[in-house]
């Protein structure tokens, strides 16, 4: 159904203005913040005995809005100190600051969202936002989800669950904090990623679902914004998923699929034998280039080669970064975690690689690899490390991740190079499939 808004929208200049007049001067003032007037259908909460609404779009289709007036619509109620259908609301974030800056204090965040009687208060030193009426919003963190233990709640509004590092766990966790009141809801607005609690939040009998393309949101959004993206991604995977807010699939013939990370993901790596860090340089140091691809894996050797087990700790990739800082980049990571070896692909750089990692430190293992196959050919067998269960990834490498499940048998579907990709499969090639290469002597200068 079609709010009143976008019925005027599509009238003439003198049917809006025969609207307007026939309106008290109340009703004029009270309008601009009646957003069943103005809201887009996705932004309009369905009917039916619902447990969560997701709203799924492109960037820019205005689910932070929808998310803000819906909080209101909770805790609003007929006059301004008058008790709405909630009292305790879970802002649930990324971050602390990105619930303050997006939810709470953005452009279409809850304070812009709210009519000057019923705006409320921030109390920074709690984190809550207090109404008139005594309603209160909690800003919690996605990193860290054991914070949603203690406190309890009748509703949540939920952003961006899925960019979130550890979606699994605040999830849960905000799950068993939802028990007040008679039903209990929670809102989720996203832009769609092929993540498995997404998935299963999406199948979910008592979920309902409303989705919007960025351009359904174009009235707000600058023409020439919308003319640039369009042209850049339209029709691409990532435009698919960005702008029209479309949940993708697998890849077919793709060689990691995202479900299979969540099987074997550990929050804490066994003891470790040995440790590598592997680069991929890019050729340029443009922001628009290719990243440094930069990995940190480590490998458990309990038992015959058969039963070792390698445990990708870090993905400290940077993007846009000269040599020196990239290569600054490899020697903290390679410091951190105690490395036994720096491996770099020298296809691109050549001697340039070494020279610029021993400018930042003269003696440090390494070991120069080249190309001479595909990157899908070397792929393959680190692929197959991951469908044995013999790889885990130690907390969330959202990153990485998603670059991996582009990687398919006709080459990588992504944009750019694989770099990410790159990085581990030499870094795992070092521990796992070529384990003899761990007993050669590194390169030392001096040694």
């Amino acid at each position: 159904m079609k709010s009143l808004g976008v019925l005027l929208a599509s009238a003439s200049a003198d049917e809006v203005a025969a609207f307007l007049d026939g309106l008290s001067e109340n009703a004029l003032a009270a309008l601009p913040w009646l957003f069943e007037f103005w809201a887009l259908p996705h932004q309009v909460a369905p009917s039916g005995d619902w447990a969560t609404w997701v709203v799924m779009g492109g960037r820019g289709a205005g689910k932070t809005r929808a998310g803000a007036e819906w909080v209101r619509a909770q805790v609003e109620g007929a006059l301004p100190s008058d008790k709405g259908l909630c009292r305790r609301v879970a802002l649930v974030g990324e971050t602390v600051e990105q619930v303050r800056e997006v939810m709470i204090f953005g452009d279409s965040g809850i304070i812009a969202c709210c009519p000057p009687d019923r705006k409320p208060e921030w109390h920074a030193s709690r984190k809550v936002l207090v109404w008139p009426n005594g309603a209160e919003a909690w800003v919690m963190s996605a990193s860290n989800p054991e914070a949603l233990r203690g406190p309890q709640f009748d509703c949540a509004w939920v952003d961006e669950l899925a960019k979130w590092k550890r979606a699994r766990e605040t999830w849960d966790m905000l799950q068993f904090a939802l028990r007040l009141g008679d039903r209990p809801q929670q809102m989720v607005t996203t832009t769609p990623k092929n993540l498995a609690v997404l998935r299963e939040i999406l199948a979910a009998k008592d979920t309902v679902v409303t989705t919007a393309p960025t351009a359904a949101n174009k009235v707000n959004l600058a023409a020439s914004f919308l003319d640039k993206i369009y042209a850049d991604y339209g029709g691409s995977r990532l435009g698919r998923q960005e702008l029209d807010g479309e949940l993708l699939g697998d890849i077919e013939g793709a060689l990691w699929a995202i479900s299979g990370f969540d099987m074997h993901r550990v929050e804490v790596a066994a003891k470790m034998d040995r440790i590598v860090v592997a680069v991929d340089p890019p050729c340029s140091s443009k922001k628009t280039s290719d990243a440094c691809g930069i990995v940190v894996a480590g490998v458990s050797m309990n038992g015959p080669p058969q039963d070792w087990r390698a445990y990708i700790l870090a993905d400290v990739s940077v993007q846009g970064a000269t040599p020196n800082v990239w290569a600054a980049a490899v020697v903290a990571a390679a410091q951190r975690f105690e490395a036994d070896r720096v491996v770099a692909e020298v296809n691109q750089g050549g001697e340039m690689v070494e020279a610029v990692l021993r400018q930042q430190s003269a003696l440090l293992p390494y070991r120069a690899v080249r190309a001479k196959r595909g990157k899908v050919t070397r792929a393959e067998p680190v692929a197959a490390l991951y469908e044995q269960g013999r790889v885990a990834h130690v907390g969330s490498l959202r990153d990485l991740e998603d670059q991996m499940c582009e990687m398919s048998l006709s080459g990588f579907k992504g944009s750019g190079s694989p770099d990410r990709v790159d990085a581990l499969v030499w870094a795992l090639t070092d521990l796992m499939i070529d384990p003899g290469a761990a007993y050669q002597r590194p390169q030392v200068r001096g040694l």
